[in-house]
């Protein structure tokens, strides 16, 4: 496979645009949130655009931050919600978010398998390993990274070995010879290793269209490693493009390692943007998406990402590499350490610039603010130096905010050649070009 030429491009339905002030606009839309009409409203949208898929982040725990004077309050189950969109849509990919850490893998390879069969192969697996949520399932603490990823690991090993334990070739149903299924094609998989046992088989067949794509949500060094053994694409937050120009570089050089084409890992940052008429409009939407940040409300979100707490000095103080905590200590989330922790080492910032970054107030993503153009251009600057391959649109602001992105900025990508005007196939296999 050659590098793509076109982008591939998701839609978040995790509502981004509700975010700090957002919902609280008369024009948010935020009362239709407990609503599965307002989901397919929006998954039509993306499919009308002839989007590769639909993407929903999970959350398994009730972090404060969610409670309070912001629009959310965890998630619903985002496969049950795929599952209701697939009979409402025809084409569009529907990559569900599953945990690794918390679940048992025969019923997610069942699970999986069912929105598969739902969706006539255009299911999606967001692999995570989770950072919090362990009292949730039991008295255990939290799992080192290095567990979890090794957990991960083999979890998606006897998931896939579900999947081959029931072929679909083994569904015959031949009326004459009175032979509905051939019990030789279905096997056990008799698994047994460091975390699970399984016996198998599946209890229902793979669907006809092949193997579900694996995405993987994290960049940290292990998980680098974890996505160049077995994901499709990677959702990784890329602040700047010269974070993203790395880790694309990178991924490429671990998957050619583990046998693999460089171009068989898809690297698609969340793209949180800010579209408006004017450049004025489109900066206040973001100014209104943080204000209910508070300077403590940053501080303590540093602290938490990096393990620094710069409250002693002033916002025009420079943050130099000597104040660096130690890099190993425990973090909340590697990845976002490690991008804030580069930026520092790189820029030698303020106070007042360490506590604006993404990795401090959002989720580390892409952001990217102003009229239709300005984003247009930011989109094909990072294209162009190959810090992607596409990415997850996050929209931010306001509902009006994802209205331009597909009735303006679509179609400019279209024009510009940079992505199709018709689906070419059906199944998101087809749509990622994996044979």
């Amino acid at each position: 496979m050659t590098e793509d030429k076109q982008l591939c491009i998701g839609l978040s339905l995790n509502a981004t645009w509700m975010k700090g002030e957002g919902w609280r606009r008369p024009d948010s839309g935020v009362e239709k949130m407990g609503s599965i009409d307002y989901y397919m409203d929006l998954a039509k949208m993306a499919e009308k655009a002839k989007l590769d898929f639909l993407f929903r982040a999970d959350y398994l725990y009730v972090h404060p931050t969610m409670l309070g004077d912001s629009a959310n309050f965890g998630s619903p189950d985002p496969t049950m919600i795929f599952a209701a969109i697939a009979r409402e849509t025809e084409r569009i990919g529907l990559v569900t978010t599953i945990s690794t850490t918390f679940n048992p893998p025969y019923a997610v390879a069942r699970q999986l398998q069912s929105l598969h069969w739902l969706s006539n192969g255009r299911a999606g697996w967001n692999i995570v390993t989770s950072i919090e949520g362990a009292e949730n399932f039991g008295d255990s603490p939290m799992p080192s990274p290095q567990e979890r990823y090794a957990k991960a690991a083999e979890f998606t090993e006897v998931v896939k070995k579900l999947w081959d334990s029931f072929p679909s070739e083994a569904i015959v149903m031949d009326r004459e010879t009175g032979m509905f299924s051939d019990r030789e094609k279905v096997t056990a998989i008799d698994h047994s290793g460091e975390f699970f046992s399984v016996k198998g088989p599946l209890t229902l067949p793979a669907h006809p269209s092949g193997s579900i794509p694996f995405f993987q949500a994290g960049a940290s060094d292990t998980g680098r490693s974890f996505a160049a053994k077995v994901a499709d694409a990677i959702f990784a937050a890329m602040p700047d493009l010269e974070s993203g120009v790395e880790l694309r570089n990178d991924l490429r050089r671990r998957a050619e390692e583990q046998g693999r084409s460089p171009d068989a890992i898809k690297v698609l940052p969340g793209l949180y943007f800010f579209l408006a008429d004017t450049r004025e409009e489109a900066h206040g939407l973001h100014k209104e998406a943080h204000a209910h940040l508070s300077l403590e409300r940053r501080h303590a979100s540093l602290q938490s990402v990096l393990g620094l707490d710069l409250r002693s000095f002033t916002l025009d103080h420079p943050v130099t590499v000597d104040m660096l905590p130690d890099p190993n200590q425990p973090v909340r989330s590697r990845t976002h350490a490690d991008l804030l922790r580069r930026y520092i080492i790189n820029h030698q910032p303020t106070v007042e610039e360490v506590l604006a970054r993404p990795e401090v107030v959002g989720s580390a993503h892409w952001v990217s603010i102003g009229t239709v153009e300005d984003v247009l251009n930011d989109i094909m600057e990072r294209f162009e130096a190959r810090a992607m391959d596409g990415f997850i649109a996050l929209p931010g602001g306001s509902e009006k905010s994802m209205e331009l992105f597909f009735e303006k900025l679509m179609p400019q990508l279209v024009e510009r050649g940079l992505f199709r005007s018709e689906y070419a196939g059906v199944t998101l296999r087809e749509h990622f070009r994996i044979g």
